[in-house]
This record gives C-alpha cells, structure tokens and sequence, in this order.
C-alpha cells in the first residue's frame, strides 16, 4: 500500500513538472520573446528555484536557449525542429504548392520544398522537371546541411548558436565542390544572408545545380526552404540568376502568407 502511494505521489510531481515546463514554453510569443527566471515565476505563480530548474532543464534540451549579457531566456532550437516537423502534416505543403507550380512553369526544372530534421534536410514535396533529363524521387530523401542549396539557404538564417548545433564537426566532401572547411561555409553562408538565395553547383552530385530561398514564420524564424533544381547545362549563370530572383520572390510571397511582415532578417 506505501509502495503504491509513493508511486502515485511520484507520478503526480513528474506531471506536474511536465504541466508547468510546457506552461513556460507557451509564454513565449513574436510580441514577448525573452522571459527571465524572475518574470517566468511571478507569471505563473511559481518559487523561484522550480523556475530556475524547470528553465534550466529546457535549456538543456535544447527547448530554450539563455543570452549571456541579460540572463534572459528564448526559445531555443528544438521547438523549431518541432514546428518544422509539424509543418509535415501537409498544411505548409499546400500553401506552398501553387508557388511551387508556378515556378515549374516559368523555369521548366525540379522544384523542391524542403525542411530541417535533425542535422540533414528533408524533402517533403516535389514537381518534377518538364524534361526527360531531370531529378526524381527526392521525397523523403535526406541531404546534408552543407552542401545543398536548400540546407544553406536554412543554415544562412539561423543564428550562430543555432548553426553550431546542426553542423558536423566534420564537414563531408561529396564531390570536388563541396565545402569542407567550415571557415569557408560560413563566409557563403554571411553573403548567402545578404542577398536571400544559396546557390550549390555540383556540391552534392556532379552535374546537378540547385538555387534555393528560405521559408520563415510569423516570427522571422526559418521554416523551410524552397528549390529550384536542375542539370547544370540547363542552369548557366544566366539562367542561374533568373532562377534566384523567382525562388527568392516565390519564398517572400509564402513568408508573407505565413505572417511575416519584414525583411529577411539581416
């Protein structure tokens, strides 16, 4: 009988940690991003040391993530990987389908949509090429961060502290185009943040081109990514080039759908 009372009472206080952790989490918003361990306690009525701990544990995680000179804490990276896999159910899917249609028509190439998961990137949806010589079969296929048009647009967009999480300490050479020095990769991924588009030319497969633009939320957060791939013949500079400037204005159309009221974050 004690043994089973402890174990109800130990239940209870697992709940309860679990009920007021996501009760931290849910007073994060665009209009209030940063909360310190004093504020989160007085909100919801908690002693400062369970706060703390629970804040602390969420950082951990990787759920919250501490600025160093206020103290204060924001969401971290792991609810991004959440709303991004949430993204998956298929409501982004067909937001984005008639951009995506739309860019199929005025390049005649693949274009693809894309997120993060864990460390590599997903496809989620696809329209192939018009043409005989194309990329297929790339939904549900997983690609590294560093060396796709889609994972740099991404990488470019998120923080520092974000990117170091994602990145390999190794970076893999896939072709003889490939980055593999990571002082190099984040100098592209600098003036890949200015301009708004990642170009990979035959890093991850020789003779396959691909520009791509990133997808962001409400709260200027990196959402998913969106592609515009091809043989390299068929993409020259120029074609290049004409291809960016419609990635880049079909992402900021869908961003715009999403709440995004901005720039791109520089």
């Amino acid at each position: 009988m004690l043994h089973n009372t402890q174990h109800k009472k130990k239940r209870h206080i697992a709940i309860q940690s679990v009920s007021r952790a996501l009760r931290i989490l849910m007073l994060f918003s665009p209009e209030r991003t940063a909360w310190g361990v004093m504020e989160v306690a007085r909100t919801l009525r908690l002693h400062k040391s369970t706060a703390s701990r629970l804040m602390g544990t969420l950082e951990g995680e990787g759920f919250l993530e501490s600025d160093p000179l206020t103290g204060k804490y924001r969401l971290g990276l792991q609810v991004v990987m959440l709303a991004n896999s949430a993204a998956r159910s298929g409501d982004l899917r067909t937001l984005v389908k008639p951009a995506m249609e739309e860019l199929s028509r005025a390049t005649q190439e693949t274009i693809n949509l894309t997120l993060i998961q864990g460390r590599e990137c997903v496809n989620i949806e696809q329209i192939p090429s018009p043409h005989r010589i194309k990329n297929i079969g790339w939904i549900g296929r997983r690609t590294p961060l560093h060396c796709t048009s889609t994972g740099k647009a991404m990488l470019a967009f998120l923080s520092p502290d974000e990117r170091a999480k994602l990145l390999p300490r190794r970076l893999e050479r896939h072709t003889s185009q490939t980055i593999t020095r990571r002082d190099r990769l984040i100098k592209e991924l600098k003036e890949i943040r200015r301009r708004g588009y990642a170009v990979a030319q035959e890093e991850l497969e020789e003779g396959l081109t691909a520009v791509a633009a990133p997808i962001v939320d409400q709260a200027g957060k990196v959402m998913a990514a969106l592609a515009v791939s091809g043989p390299s013949f068929r993409l020259p500079p120029e074609r290049l080039l004409d291809a960016a400037s419609r990635v880049v204005k079909a992402a900021t159309r869908i961003s715009r759908r999403l709440g995004y009221a901005g720039d791109l974050p520089e």
